[in-house]
């Protein structure tokens, strides 16, 4: 019933660009934070990015602060992680994630919904 559907991942050199786009279904949109977080291999699944239902309020975690924007569109039931000055060390599995109350609780599986993630690849 709910879906959170990624696209837009992929290979791109150093210093490029990248925009993720996520689109839900199955659920009240408007009322849910929205967030982005990404896996690489061996590592924890991390935060990137968060935003909350009305768009005014968001977090970015250090390491991609001044770099990635997150966005949301309510019309659309679509957020989106724009990705910029791409480095070699944001190769991971991306992912998607909505919960109405915490992100925090998509990660520790209580509530909450994730989506399949897309591969981002960024060469030397």
């Amino acid at each position: 019933q709910v879906q959170l559907v990624e696209s837009g991942g992929g290979l791109v050199q150093a210093g490029g660009s990248l925009r993720l786009s996520c689109a839900a279904s199955g659920l009240a949109f408007s009322t849910y934070s929205m967030g982005w977080f990404r896996q690489a291999p061996g590592k924890e699944r991390e935060l990137l990015a968060r935003v909350t239902w009305s768009g005014g309020n968001t977090y970015y975690a250090d390491s991609v602060k001044g770099r990635f924007t997150i966005s949301r569109d309510n019309a659309k039931n679509t957020v989106y992680l724009q990705m910029n000055s791409l480095k070699p060390e944001d190769t991971a599995v991306y992912y998607c994630a909505a919960d109405r109350t915490s992100l925090d609780n998509v990660r520790r599986g209580v509530s909450g919904h994730w989506g399949q993630g897309t591969q981002v690849t960024v060469s030397s």
